[in-house]
């Protein structure tokens, strides 16, 4: 309960809490930086920690809303969630905003391995994995660092272990950024390993590193370049494409008509970081023609939904920002140009339009 002391400076509350063994050295976290995230919430409290009790000091609104929060970490971490700096922050979000509870809205983890779970950590990511359960075909669409091929990947697993599907097909395209394939050593599969190889990682996170080459040999998970998509037809699977920004429309196209009886797909990418060469992405193309397409749903996260390290939504949201005040700018002066030279800018760009729009639609 809060309480005064006369080393507590004027205006400002004391609030003690009692915390036990096990949960608060989860509360603490390494070097305490959960509780130093708290401070970093709120930074008018003071946290003070002795034993296994906690002690908030600072004004009496701050204090409550710190107390709030760390008594909603303690619920999460004794409810088995993995508790770090970017989930103190989203949690404070939540709370800050009256839209529940975290600790009930995130709820059973995906996928459980070694100790470690998978689960969503945001509104926008808990809404992404619910869009998947009630979706034949999801579009997860957002930044770096949102989760989006990881949750996905998760979700994957945790059918196939439910036996809700038979396999797990997991591709993407593999397109140079800023290297050549035909520059690499090796073989042709050599050659594309390095654009696949986030997706085993995150496969032997999930599951047994011992069982997952025993799936790849027989089959039940396999892990492609998209090119090998092309003319089958994908039964009772659970199919993920990730980098998806950087399928061409005529690929895109292609991959969602692979799309079997009893099958999933999830669809990830960042529209953002487009690596191709020339042309328009099918990513980018496909939100406007399946836009209103029952049973297929667009999931788009922010920088809120980031949860990696706290760098990651300000590098986000600073190239948003860029982006942003670029386009006002080429605005700007395209609104400056003379109006004898405006007419004949507009019909360019008009003629660029019709041409770009052919050159968009899906055969």
């Amino acid at each position: 309960m809060p309480s005064s002391s006369s080393n507590i400076p004027d205006g400002a509350i004391r609030d003690d809490l009692i915390v036990d063994g096990v949960a608060m050295v989860q509360l603490l976290g390494p070097q305490d930086r959960l509780l130093r995230a708290v401070e970093q919430q709120y930074p008018s409290v003071r946290v003070l920690v002795r034993g296994n009790e906690v002690a908030l000091e600072g004004p009496a609104d701050d204090v409550r809303r710190a107390r709030e929060l760390v008594d909603e970490l303690v619920t999460m971490v004794r409810q088995g969630h993995d508790v770090g700096p970017a989930e103190v922050r989203t949690t404070g979000r939540i709370l800050a905003d009256g839209q529940g509870h975290p600790a009930e809205l995130f709820g059973a983890a995906i996928v459980t391995n070694k100790g470690k779970s998978v689960r969503a950590k945001t509104l926008g990511q808990k809404e992404y994995v619910d869009a998947i359960d009630d979706n034949t075909i999801v579009f997860g669409i957002g930044p770096a660092g949102t989760g989006k091929t990881y949750l996905a990947m998760a979700k994957a697993v945790q059918a196939l272990q439910r036996r809700e599907v038979s396999r797990i097909i997991l591709t993407r395209p593999a397109v140079e950024a800023g290297e050549r394939l035909g520059f690499l050593p090796g073989t042709l599969t050599d050659k594309i390993d390095p654009y696949l190889r986030p997706l085993y990682d995150a496969l032997n996170e999930m599951m047994d590193p011992e069982i997952v080459p025993k799936l790849l040999a027989a089959g039940t998970v396999e892990v492609a370049p998209l090119a090998y998509m092309r003319g089958r037809t994908l039964n009772d699977a659970f199919v993920v494409l990730d980098e998806a920004q950087n399928t061409t429309p005529e690929q895109m196209k292609m991959f969602l008509t692979r799309l079997g009886f009893g099958s999933k797909m999830v669809v990830t990418g960042d529209i953002t970081q487009v690596d191709l060469p020339t042309g328009s992405s099918g990513l980018q193309l496909v939100t406007r023609v399946l836009g209103d397409v029952d049973d297929i749903h667009f999931a788009r996260l922010t920088s809120d939904d980031v949860v990696r390290h706290t760098l990651v939504a300000k590098i986000v949201d600073a190239y948003t920002k860029f982006d942003a005040e670029k386009m006002a700018r080429l605005h700007a002066r395209t609104e400056a140009a003379s109006p004898a030279a405006r007419p004949a800018a507009d019909q360019v760009t008009a003629a660029d339009q019709v041409t770009a729009a052919d050159q968009e639609t899906p055969a």
